[in-house]
């Protein structure tokens, strides 16, 4: 299947023009719509990750928060802040900038929710690492999502920042959609998602949870699981979407 170039657009969120990527599939709009978070990267157009669903129908909205990638000049790269933190105040800093750049993720869902090819009844958010972090703070608003996915969220970062620990249980414990998680064994870190998939089950809220075998060598190879191998988690992914939003 051949793929059309993103169209690139600008979005407000607050006083920032941000940057993103739409990427749209063939046939007609309405399409049901996926926005996709990045992680603590420089994101380029979010193409790789776009493509599996694109090719089952989906619409994909690819926004660069703040500081990072396309805009890089709205403000500071969200991993320089964290390094100049002091050790002290780090852990509560790491977890003041997630809320804040949920508020660029906020402002992107708005944007999608008045795209005229977005059907509004079908809308999901997914995201790797930090998009991971990012994906389950947006799953406890009222945004009109009909489900979350979390690719390794806060795998490189759950063991060192208890207050991020809480903060994610948190949001779990008030989840309002479906919420799947995904990883690779190899992976930095399951505790993470095992963690909060257990929360869920103790307060019988609708989430599903994959450990996949081990993908490449490393464990930086395993984060990477997301982007890299569709053929893979594409079943779960797609099945998951289709018993949430019919």
């Amino acid at each position: 299947m051949s793929f059309a170039e993103p169209e690139e657009i600008t979005f407000p969120s607050g006083n920032l023009r941000l940057q993103g990527f739409i990427h749209r599939p063939e046939g007609d709009a309405p399409y049901p719509a996926i926005l996709l978070n990045h992680g603590s990267e420089h994101p380029k157009s979010g193409r790789l990750i776009a493509e599996p669903f694109v090719s089952r129908g989906y619409l994909v909205f690819f926004p660069h928060r703040r500081g990072q990638g396309r805009s890089s000049d709205q403000g500071a790269y969200i991993m320089d802040v964290i390094r100049q933190e002091p050790l002290s105040t780090r852990s509560q800093r790491f977890v003041a900038l997630q809320e804040t750049h949920q508020e660029d993720v906020v402002a992107a869902l708005h944007y999608l929710k008045q795209h005229s090819d977005v059907d509004t009844r079908r809308m999901a958010i997914a995201g790797c690492s930090f998009g991971g972090i990012q994906t389950v703070l947006s799953a406890e608003k009222d945004l009109g999502l009909r489900a979350a996915i979390a690719f390794a969220p806060a795998a490189m970062s759950w063991a060192k920042v208890p207050e991020l620990r809480s903060r994610l249980i948190q949001a779990v414990r008030s989840a309002t959609v479906p919420l799947l998680f995904i990883q690779a064994k190899n992976d930095y870190d399951l505790s993470p998602t095992k963690a909060m998939a257990q929360e869920l089950q103790k307060q019988n809220k609708p989430h599903k949870l994959f450990i996949f075998p081990e993908f490449g060598k490393t464990p930086a190879e395993g984060h990477s699981f997301c982007a890299r191998d569709a053929q893979i988690w594409g079943d779960a992914i797609f099945a998951f979407l289709e018993s949430t939003m019919p």
